[in-house]
């Protein structure tokens, strides 16, 4: 069981209205927002945050995104957003050789340059203490509202990675089904996103 125990998608009309956005990007509605809705205010907002991060108006792609987000949740070590992400990646068309491949992206070919920069923008924002330096921006393939769209992803998928692992939010079936399929070759587990942990 996690340490705040999930809501009802019908507790908050307004939440579960505004939810519908992750039935397109994961097929159901995370159990993170269902805890959110505790506070009403922290999950509409929250969902409202996601809508605009994940726009697309320049280069980067859905899928793109995506990846960006399971670097950095990967980086982060949280379970729960590294299957979230990669299970995205896969539902807005990221090419099957690169979710094959995510764990190479640095010398894959499936990855262009532009992408590689991309990633490692991420791992680099992602670490603590934050390794971004002169050396990423020189790696740039991108203009600044697309760095800022990156970011974005980075930073909010950096909540979403605190939330989830120190909730220990129980991990939903698709999500598990996602990270074992592309994760698990390299030990993806669920870890404390089973419902053991509290």
């Amino acid at each position: 069981m996690a340490l705040v125990t999930p809501l009802s998608a019908d507790h908050n009309l307004e939440t579960k209205e505004l939810a519908e956005f992750f039935n397109e990007t994961l097929g159901f509605c995370p159990n993170s927002v269902l805890t959110m809705q505790r506070r009403p205010a922290i999950s509409k907002a929250f969902i409202n945050l996601n809508k605009a991060v994940m726009a697309n108006e320049g280069k980067v792609t859905s899928a793109l995104k995506r990846m960006i987000a399971w670097v950095s949740s990967n980086a982060t070590g949280c379970r729960y957003c590294q299957a979230h992400a990669i299970r995205a990646a896969e539902r807005y068309g990221a090419e099957q050789e690169q979710l094959d491949n995510i764990w190479e992206y640095r010398t894959h070919s499936a990855f262009s340059e532009a992408e590689r920069a991309a990633l490692d923008f991420s791992l680099a924002a992602s670490q603590v203490p934050n390794a971004v330096n002169a050396e990423i921006k020189e790696r740039q393939h991108w203009d600044e509202g697309e760095i800022v769209e990156m970011l974005g992803v980075i930073s909010l998928f950096g909540y979403l990675n605190r939330w989830n692992d120190s909730m220990g939010t129980n991990i939903e079936d698709g999500a598990v089904e996602s990270g074992n399929k592309f994760l698990g070759k390299h030990g993806f587990e669920v870890g404390k996103h089973d419902g053991s942990q509290y």
